[in-house]
Formats: C-alpha cells, structure tokens, sequence
C-alpha cells in the first residue's frame, strides 16, 4: 500500500498516479487518507501533552510527600489516576485511526511509474517487441490447423466432459500423454528457473487471510478467490501469495538480495462471469498449473531485476520455439498493486488469436509497505524492500499453442527443448 511520506510529499503527484490507473474517486480516497491521519495526529499531540502533565505531577508527589504535604499528594495522585483515564480513551482513538487509515490505504492501488503508457483498456497497451515467428505466424493465411479442444479430443489427451462430472467446467483431466507434457513442462520451467538462479520452495496452495492482504489480493480480489469460509482460508490464485508472505514482518540484510525464488503450484480463480470463446478450452480455467518466479530486491536494483525477470521468460517462449509478443500494460490494464507490468502473449494460429502466458510485474514497496517486508543497508538503516515476480510459465495457454502449432500429419510435433522431458520423444502420435 502507499506510505503516508508518499501522499504528504507530493499528494498531487499521487492523485494524478492514481487517475492514470484510472482509479475512479483518488482525490476523495486521498483526502480521506489525510483526514484520518490528521485525527490521529491530534490525539497522538493531546496524548503526549497529557503524558507530559503525568510526568511532572509524578515528579512533585514525591517532593509533596518528603514535606508533608500528604493533602496535595493525594489530590495529585487522584489527577494523575483522571489524567490516565483519559489517555485511554485517547490510546483507543489513536488504535481506531490507525486501523481506519489502514483499512482506506487498503483501497487504494498503486502508482504507476512515468514509463507507463496511457490508456484504459487493453486495447491502449503497447507492443514493445513481436518474435520473427509472430510475424510469420499473423501474417500467414488462415490455413486448416484445428483448435486444441478438438486436438485433445483426437489424441486422447485431455477430458473436458470428464472434468465437468468430477467438479465442473473450469476444471479439465489430463490423460496420456497430456498429463505427460504437462509434467514435462512444469519439469523444464523448474529446471530453467533453477539454472537462473532462482532457489525452488514448494509453499501451501492454501493461505491465511494476512498472507492475501499483504500482497495485495485481498480485499482487491476478493470475488476472484475460492474462500474456505468454515477455516477463513483462501485457494492461492497464483504462487507469488506463499512465496512472497515468506517474507512478511521480515527485515533482511542488504547483503541476501536479492532473493529469487520459484515456485510450481495449482492456482485457483473463480473467474466468475467469464463465458463464450474466451474461455474455451484451456483458455481460461478455474485450476490450473504455474510456475513462478519472485523476487526481493532494494529500490536501487529493482529495475534491472525486472529485465532480467523479463529476458528469463522470453527464454523459456524461443525455446519452446513459440510465436510471441511482449506488450507494455497500460496505466488502465495493469493490476492493482502493480507500478509497471508487461505482458507476454502466444498466438493461436488456429483460433488466429493472441493467449496471455505472463504477466511480468514490479510492484515496487507497495507490497513490501503491506508485508512489512525490509532491509537493513551497511549504515544500519531500514529501508522497504521492492518485490517482483512473473509466470514463468502459466501451462494452460502455453499446452493450447503447443499442440495448435505443432500439429503435423505425423503428430503433434515436441520442441526440441521439450523432447528429453518427453522421454526423448518427437511426437505425441
């Protein structure tokens, strides 16, 4: 969340953040925040005035009492007893602003950077790159490849229907060789991320609610997130909750970071109110397989984390020898707690569309103001941390390309990378 510093050091700067995420209601959301604040500070000034009077009506009861003046001592000790009354109510007050100020801090997302492009929708997002075989892949003729829910259907290898009857739509099972390839890709990003540098954790895919406030899901997404209302738990939409709260009400030393981390997990979202050819399929599932990768790292490193993130996942795409483009979200389409995101999307030649695969985000201290996540520098000085992390990568998307365009008379072709994951195999047949 925002820092109080930040909103008193330049509150026209931060309304105008706020406008470019198109955050309906900043300037009323930033004068409330400074309205709160401004109460507690009142009561913190009347309750170190009264703790002032506490300390020298303390310090003449003990003069009172050496000269016998047992009368005025008494009678002082009864005005400090009503002097400490009202600094309970006071204490109370303050505890009450705080908890309001954060409550209201909580509803307000974060700013985003300069660089980040105009715009309200997706439709305002900018490509920042297309690989040569993206370019090939658009500008190709619409030829005969057949979507992936027919391709799974064909070579036996996921069940759509069956998964409705076991739980719902939303929920697919992996056969074969499709619950193989899915192995195999969670094997090959494990492994790339570990040949990176990124130290692998295996967190709960269940969470408090601490852990979903500190980084920013709750109460933002709220509706998005299965809740195990009997135990107040939540299902984990992505990784980046367990692994980034390992972190919370922690202060590190600037010599660990940063800290890289990766994570494959089962995410779980509601996506309530999705419907039509946008969630066909693999496109868009209830559960699904990720890996991810976070970092933690200082303010003055973040930004080049955050190429080195973005270089890692264009890797794993021109490995696995896939159509892509990279696009920079705008102030509008960007997440709630990120400050810059960028996007990767495959593209379907049979379904001639593009599948989000990524999202690459630096969330600068946001997420670390919430999480109280720190750093102690070689001054002995605490700082916020910032916190980054990405898919690296979301596997729905990614199976649906593999097999839409690598179909071929002989089979679905297997990247070359993929193949020893396979068992050395060429093709699923």
């Amino acid at each position: 969340m925002l820092t109080i510093k930040q909103i008193l050091d330049n509150k026209e700067a931060v309304i105008r953040g706020l406008q470019k995420k198109h955050f309906g209601g900043a300037v009323e959301a930033i004068d409330r925040v400074l309205e709160i604040n401004n109460e507690r500070k009142a009561a913190q000034a009347e309750l170190d005035n009264l703790l002032a009077q506490i300390k020298v009506l303390s310090k003449n009861i003990g003069g009172l009492m050496k000269e016998g003046k047992k009368d005025e001592a008494e009678a002082a000790k009864q005005q400090v007893a009503d002097i400490k009354e009202q600094t309970k109510v006071l204490e109370a007050k303050m505890a009450e602003a705080a908890e309001q100020l954060k409550l209201q801090l909580y509803t307000i997302p974060n700013l985003p950077y300069d660089e980040v492009p105009e715009g309200r929708s997706a439709e305002d997002n900018v490509v920042v790159k297309m690989s040569p075989r993206a370019e090939e892949a658009v500008a190709a003729e619409v030829g005969d490849k057949v979507p992936h829910w027919d391709l799974a259907k064909k070579y036996n290898l996921i069940d759509f229907d069956l998964g409705v009857k076991i739980t719902g739509a939303g929920f697919p099972v992996y056969i074969g060789a499709g619950a193989r390839l899915q192995r195999a890709l969670i094997n090959f990003f494990l492994d790339e991320a570990r040949k990176s540098g990124y130290v692998e954790v295996m967190p709960p895919t269940v969470v408090n609610e601490a852990s979903g406030y500190g980084t920013g899901q709750l109460p933002d997404k709220e509706g998005q997130m299965y809740h195990c209302t009997a135990d107040n738990l939540y299902l984990i939409p992505t990784a980046e909750v367990p692994v980034t709260n390992i972190y919370r009400d922690v202060i590190l030393s600037e010599k660990e970071l940063p800290i890289k981390n990766c994570a494959y997990t089962q995410c779980f979202r509601r996506e309530a109110g999705s419907y039509g050819k946008d969630v066909r399929g693999l496109n868009r599932l209830h559960e699904f397989s990720k890996i991810e990768i976070v970092r933690i790292d200082t303010p003055e490193h973040s930004a080049e984390s955050h190429k080195e993130m973005l270089a890692h996942v264009e890797g794993l795409l021109e490995k696995l020898e896939l159509p892509y483009r990279i696009l920079h979200l705008c102030g509008g389409d960007m997440s709630f707690t990120a400050a810059t995101c960028f996007d990767f999307e495959v593209y379907s030649e049979a379904q001639q569309r593009w599948l989000e695969v990524s999202s690459v985000s630096n969330f600068d201290s946001y997420q670390a103001n919430r999480l109280q996540c720190r750093y102690r520098d070689g001054e002995k000085k605490i700082h916020l941390c910032h916190t980054l992390n990405g898919s690296a990568l979301a596997l729905p998307r990614i199976v649906a390309a593999l097999l839409e365009d690598n179909q071929t008379p002989e089979g679905i072709r297997i990247p070359k990378a993929l193949q020893p994951y396979m068992g050395g195999e060429e093709y699923i047949k």
